[in-house]
């Protein structure tokens, strides 16, 4: 395209208007002629419609069959209905929308059948975005695609996949919206999920009944994500995170009846490179330091858990794999060994054990010659409003739970809290006074404690509940979700077509 120069006149202002003016209409005429360039593929289960078709509008009966004809810029737009199909984005489809028309009328239904497709080594996924860059997923449901056993693969609902166990990052761009995803089985594994990309959003989404988590991000270790307004209940973990950090931020969103709230964590040796790191502006993010030293509590943290509602986090009817199940059991937000995490403004209410529980991990645990031991260091812990919580007992059981020090190099230092409103115990006590950020750095948590040990014990004794819920509840599938928000024009950015007219 040719330069464009604009000859002003009169005022400065005048001039700037007009440049605006302009560049603002180039970028519209861009936008139509791609809007017009893009190819409709409609999805329904009945046959087209009489009449002329548009030339840029096509039919299908599968959504399969309308991804396998999209390219980039391309819309599947799909009619409400059930569909008995699993759906694969591949890296040939990078940039398509796939949109239904109705978030709670639009299903995409696994109907508990761990293999759809023969052979099936990975069990049943419902959609798998494959090393596709740019796909946008929205307003629709996706339920009960299940692994063949509980610690299988597969019972994946919507997951943008940038390459498993690849320790890289293989994609970027996951873009979610009014998304359903729900199991009433033993073994749905993640509700929405994403890893090894970059550069995504979720908004408006819903998850419940997975024995793994609601929602997952891992193995970013700058995810460039954001996360806002999800719901996430009666899961064995609301949120799960190994390994992803750097720009990160969850917000206004509600944890509730799960098991476990939400966990990020540093994992060793899934979803790799470790380890949860939420620094800002960090070097060498390719290859990273498993157990990095944060100098003091003033570190820049740009992993954010903010204006969450985290209650009543109790559920031990929920099943729970191998993994899920070893995290310690009614704990509103947990986090082990993790770095330079914020959390700021939520409302933690009701957990029976922890509202915040923070601890050193070694893993795997027990310790052997393969664990890293990850240290809990420079979390910071401002302005959240605590009640109700610790009320099942035990000795740590309160508020807020630290305990760090023990292991490997001993420095789960420079965590501190500030500016929070408790009204049940914390541990240490007077937690904002050694442990206060006015204090540019602080101890290890275990100094304070007559008896260190004790505190392991306690996470012991958590995690035995968890692993042994059988024992304490009737673990049972979790009820379908009553109907979600759908989106109010589902024709929303759409190019004209037969649905959008």
């Amino acid at each position: 395209m040719p330069a464009m120069r604009l000859a002003c006149r009169g005022s400065r202002v005048r001039c700037q208007r007009a440049t605006v003016l302009a560049l603002v209409a180039v970028a519209f005429a861009a936008t139509a002629a791609s809007a017009t360039a893009a190819k409709i593929n409609i999805v329904r289960q009945s046959a087209p419609p009489a009449g002329k078709i548009p030339k840029n509008t096509a039919y299908f009966t599968t959504i399969q069959a309308a991804v396998n004809d999209a390219t980039k810029g391309d819309w599947v737009l799909i009619e409400p209905g059930v569909y008995d199909e699993e759906v694969k984005v591949g890296p040939e489809h990078s940039g398509i929308w796939i949109r239904g028309m109705n978030r709670n009328t639009v299903i995409l239904d696994g109907k508990h059948e761990p293999c759809k497709h023969s052979p099936c080594p990975e069990g049943s996924n419902g959609i798998e975005v494959q090393k596709a860059s740019n796909v946008y997923i929205e307003n629709l449901t996706v339920a009960n695609f299940d692994r063949e056993t509980i610690d299988g693969p597969g019972g994946n609902e919507i997951w943008w996949n940038g390459g498993e166990n690849s320790k890289q990052i293989g994609a970027e761009g996951w873009w979610g919206r009014y998304l359903t995803a729900y199991d009433t089985g033993f073994n749905g594994g993640y509700g929405i999920f994403t890893n090894n990309e970059t550069k995504g959003s979720w908004e408006k989404i819903y998850a419940s009944g997975f024995n793994d988590s609601g929602m997952y991000l891992g193995a970013c270790q700058e995810c460039k994500a954001q996360i806002t307004e999800a719901v996430m209940e009666n899961n064995a973990l609301g949120y799960s995170g190994s390994n992803s950090g750097g720009k990160l931020v969850i917000e206004k969103s509600r944890f509730v009846h799960n098991t476990d709230g939400i966990a990020p964590n540093s994992e060793n040796p899934g979803d790799g490179p470790p380890p949860q790191d939420g620094e800002c502006k960090r070097e060498n993010i390719e290859n990273p330091n498993p157990t990095p030293q944060i100098k003091n509590t003033k570190v820049k943290r740009c992993t954010v858990f903010r204006d969450d509602v985290v209650s009543e986090n109790d559920n031990l009817t929920v099943p729970a794999n191998k993994s899920a199940a070893a995290a310690p059991w009614g704990v509103g937000i947990e986090l082990p060994g993790v770095y330079a995490d914020l959390l700021e403004g939520n409302e933690i209410t009701n957990n029976p054990t922890d509202g915040v529980l923070a601890f050193e991990y070694p893993n795997p645990f027990p310790p052997g010659p393969t664990t890293i031991y990850f240290q809990l260091a420079g979390n910071k812990i401002a302005g959240n409003a605590f009640s109700g919580n610790g009320f099942a007992g035990g000795k740590f059981a309160g508020d807020v739970m630290m305990t760090g020090g023990l292991f490997g190099s001993q420095e789960s230092t420079n965590n501190c809290l500030s500016a929070n409103t408790f009204a049940d115990a914390t541990y240490p006590a007077n937690i904002e006074g050694i442990w206060g950020c006015q204090n540019k750095t602080t101890p290890n948590p275990d100094t304070a404690y007559e008896e260190p040990f004790a505190a392991i014990e306690y996470l012991l004794e958590l995690s035995f509940v968890s692993e042994h819920r059988a024992e304490f509840a009737e673990v049972k599938g979790q009820p379908a979700p009553p109907p979600q928000e759908t989106m109010a024009n589902p024709c929303e950015g759409a190019p004209k077509n037969p649905l959008c007219p």
